[in-house]
């Protein structure tokens, strides 16, 4: 029998356009799911990534530095347990109407380990009374099917949404940003996991350079055509001590402007079955770190600037994907 910590229904109806929203909020969706509100705990298990060890590259993503995104990087490490605990005390003072958490195992490559390290691990997150499930942030190159067959085992006992980075699915941008995977590895991926329980969500990120606004909706149409289940959306931010500082400081990269980028997220949404959660639709990093550009440290504006252009336009999410909301 499944426990008690297992989801109430894989297969909830999206009501959140009856909600007065323009497209379907990981919030609403979890809320939905859960019965209340719901929060992520980042924990840092300590991986590392192909692309930094030297098994595929080294010097990792051009704009990557775990520290600016991921608020478990940049904590002293404990032991998972300890991890929720403090970040639960931290997390209660902000939101102290939620008494539901996702493990969150955000910074590097998620399941890139050995099976009985990667249960262990797994294992003792979801044994802590407050947690309801489990996000699993990866690479497309990373899931081997003994791992798959781990995370099938471990979604017939809870939540569990595994995050794939596929960030677009040209090639030459994944060349750019010294990924060391082709697009061929997400749709390899996708094929694998598939059908599997968890749910797949994708990340996604605009504005990369040498990219126009029709190859921005490509990656839009394909994740469409990969049946992802949710989408993280974010701009390219730069962040300090990355070969994008140099890059953006030399003039060699400019950063998408907040106009251009809450045009291309709505294209994007516009695209994108209603069924699909918009897990997030903007990035930034804290300030010790951040380099630019400027308006995404201000996330209210953003959402209210992506609201607004969507009331413009009298669309919402799935409008031009013809499905029906």
């Amino acid at each position: 029998m499944p426990s008690t910590k297992a989801l109430t229904s894989i297969a909830i109806e999206p009501k959140w356009r009856d909600a007065g929203l323009r497209y379907h909020t990981f919030r609403f969706s979890l809320a939905q799911r859960f019965g209340g509100r719901v929060q992520k705990v980042s924990l840092d298990a300590g991986f590392t990534c192909p692309n930094v060890d030297g098994s595929v590259a080294t010097g990792g993503c051009t704009f990557c530095d775990n520290r600016s995104f991921s608020p478990s990087r940049r904590l002293p490490r404990t032991h998972i347990t300890g991890q929720i605990d403090q970040n639960l005390a931290r997390m209660r003072k902000r939101y102290p109407d939620c008494d539901q958490f996702l493990a969150y195992f955000q910074p590097a490559t998620n399941t890139y380990a050995p099976v009985d390290r990667l249960r262990d691990l797994y294992e003792q997150a979801l044994a802590h009374p407050k947690i309801v499930g489990l996000t699993i942030g990866t690479r497309p190159d990373c899931v081997p099917d003994e791992v798959l067959d781990l995370l099938e085992e471990i979604a017939t006992r809870t939540f569990l949404s595994v995050e794939l980075g596929m960030q677009t699915m040209h090639d030459r941008s994944l060349d750019w940003m010294n990924r060391g995977c082709h697009h061929d590895a997400m749709m390899d991926a996708m094929e694998r996991s598939r059908g599997r329980g968890f749910e797949i969500s994708a990340h996604a990120i605009l504005g990369l350079p040498g990219e126009s606004h029709d190859d921005m909706l490509a990656t839009a149409r394909e994740l469409v055509r990969l049946e992802v289940d949710s989408v993280k959306l974010h701009n390219l931010y730069c962040v300090k001590n990355t070969k994008l500082a140099d890059q953006v400081a030399a003039g060699e990269v400019e950063l998408i402007g907040q106009e251009a980028y809450v045009s291309a997220v709505v294209d994007f949404l516009e695209l994108l079955p209603p069924r699909v959660v918009v897990e997030r639709i903007s990035g930034d990093a804290p300030p010790d770190y951040f380099i630019g550009p400027e308006w995404c440290l201000n996330k209210g504006a953003v959402r209210r600037e992506l609201d607004a252009e969507f009331t413009r336009r009298n669309s919402w999410q799935g409008c031009k994907s013809g499905v029906p909301a």
